[in-house]
Order: structure tokens, then sequence, then C-alpha cells
């Protein structure tokens, strides 16, 4: 079980949440039924582009296999992953001379859109691409190995016009399941039951050249990819005070104290954080909800224990704000224990 905070820290850029929406509205869910229980909003998700929590995403992904009934959504999403999708990088990559150079993007650059998970280059026996995976949980790993998968490869088939998966073995890791014909599908040579996800692919495939390269434009797309890692390294306003109020336990900084903690005048800060459509109330109501449920959910703490755990002193108060956030007492929801899989 990963901490708190690995959970709900930034960590998936919302237009690979959209991509999932996107798919369901195609299979003919509406809006309501998509994010029904994920505590998502339709307008935001589509507006907005602040990083998702892996939490949230994964509240995502469960509805939306519920929905659909459909176990191999991974591949289905990742199929309809198009280079713009993936911004500067996607275009970096599109640019780019030949696949070696892709690989180096996505190794140096994948964090600008996902830090979930990235591919490591193997050139020990052969060539191989190893998926190494950062935060996951059993619930959604299928969907996630899937999508990253797909997403890959529908890339560099883009990218150099080869018809890549019947000249590949995937090694799968997990079990084959009961739809395994979908994924013999999607590669002929799809193997079960590897400790990690493993791609091999023609040894010379690295040198394989672009269909479109052009060093002016892989220029500019390479500057961006290092200005947005740049922006992201430094983080956002809301991403750094979101990440501070992530760490404490028990107290909160007042508006005034987090100020100081920026280098900042509370006046300065509620003018940075009003830039980016943001208040520190929203940010530490968000923060506390976020973590109130995580722990309802995956710990058996006390209701009273964690009403201190999150700066509480009165647990009555805290079941009243919970209340006001989802509509339901704290015991109500652990009792529940509120999965969007089972809100169909």
């Amino acid at each position: 079980m990963h901490a708190p905070a690995d959970w709900l820290k930034p960590a998936v850029h919302p237009i690979y949440a959209r991509l999932i929406c996107a798919e369901l509205r195609r299979q003919g869910f509406g809006e309501d039924e998509i994010l029904r229980g994920t505590r998502l909003d339709w307008a935001e998700l589509h507006s907005s582009n602040l990083f998702l929590s892996f939490e949230q995403v994964r509240r995502l992904i469960l509805r939306a296999l519920a929905v659909s009934q459909c176990p191999w959504l991974g591949l289905q999403v990742g199929q309809s992953t198009q280079v713009a999708t993936h911004g500067a990088l996607g275009y970096a990559g599109m640019a780019a001379s030949n696949v070696g150079e892709v690989m180096l993007l996505m190794q140096r650059f994948t964090d600008v859109r996902v830090r979930l998970a990235h591919f490591d280059v193997d050139t020990s026996q052969g060539l191989a691409l190893v998926l190494q995976e950062a935060t996951s949980s059993p619930d959604v790993r299928e969907y996630l190995v899937g999508h990253f998968t797909a997403g890959m490869l529908t890339l560099l088939e883009t990218i150099t016009g080869q018809d890549l998966r019947r000249q590949i073995t995937i090694h799968w890791p997990f079990d084959e399941p009961a739809w395994g014909a979908h994924y013999r599908a999607f590669c002929p040579q799809s193997v079960f039951g590897a400790a990690q996800l493993r791609i091999e692919m023609p040894p010379d495939f690295l040198s394989c050249p672009g269909l479109a390269p052009d060093p002016q434009a892989y220029k500019v797309a390479l500057r961006d990819c290092e200005r947005q890692l740049t922006q992201q390294q430094k983080g956002t306003v809301s991403t750094r005070i979101q990440q501070r109020l992530l760490a404490c336990e028990g107290v909160y900084p007042s508006l005034e104290q987090m100020a100081e903690l920026e280098h900042v005048s509370a006046r300065t800060l509620i003018r940075h954080l009003r830039e980016e459509g943001m208040t520190y109330q929203d940010l530490l109501d968000g923060v506390r909800e976020e973590l109130a449920c995580w722990l309802l959910v995956n710990t058996p703490l006390s209701v009273e224990a964690i009403a201190e755990r999150l700066g509480y002193q009165d647990t009555s108060n805290f079941s009243r704000t919970f209340r006001r956030w989802l509509g339901v007492t704290p015991r109500s929801f652990r009792e529940t224990r509120e999965d969007p899989s089972k809100l169909v």
C-alpha cells in the first residue's frame, strides 16, 4: 500500500482522463453516468490543465470499467491516443529523426504528462521496452498497463508508419484473463504472467527512421518540453501549496504562515492563487476531503483519529464538514466503502 501522499499528489495530465470520457461517450454513455461516484466535475475536467492525482484517475477508471463492462478498456483507450495528446512531447517525437531519438525523449520528458510510470530501453538481450511502474493499484493495473502499452505502440506506429504489433512480443504482467483473446487480437505474440510489462522488438528498430523528420520543428518542440519540465519541477503555486498541505498531519498552516513558507506576503499569495483560479481555502478543503476519503477506505483509523489527523479538534465538526462535502457521514462513507465501480 502506498502512502496517501503518493496517491493524492498531482500525477496525470487531465487529457488522459478526457480520453476515458471520450471513449465512454462513443459507447453511448452520458456525462452524469460517466462521472457518477468519481467526485470529478465534467466542466472542470475538460477545461483545466491542472494534473489529477492517481486516486482521482483511479476512481474514474473504476467507474469506466464498471459502466463499459469492458475489462480490456485500457487497450481501447490507448489505441485512441493520438500524437497530439502528448503535447510538445508528441510533436517532438513526430519530428525526431529515428526511434532511438524518440525513446530518449520519452525517458527524459514522460513526467511532463504522466508520473505514474515510464518505459526503459533494455538492450541486454536484443531490444525491449520495459515499463517501470511508480504508482499503481491491483484494481486498475490491467487498465493502466493496457493504456500505456497501446498508447506507446500507437505513437511508434504513427511516427514510423510500421505495423509493429506483428513484429513484437508483449509479456503482460498478469495471468491470462478470460478475455485474453482481445490481447492476442491486439498483439498475436502475447505472453502472460510476467513480472513486468516487457515489449520485445526487432533489434534494429531503434535506428528506424521517422516519417516526418524535421530538425527545426524538433528543436522548437524540444525547447517547449524543456520549458514545461522546468516549470513542473518548480511547480505552480497551487501545486506547491497542495504538496505542502499533503505533508501536514494534524496542524495546517494559516494563510499567513503558508505565505511565509512561500517567501511572499499573504496578499501576494492570494493574488497568485487567484491568477490560477484557486483560493487557499479551496486547496485546504480539497486536500482534507481527499485525505479523509482515502484514510476512511484504506486504513482502520477511527473517525475520531482521522478527524484529529486532519486538524479537527471536534469530531462532530469534521462529520458536519464531511457531510457538506459528500452528502453522507464519514461512518456511512466507510460502511459503503465508496466504490465507483458499484455505482452503476
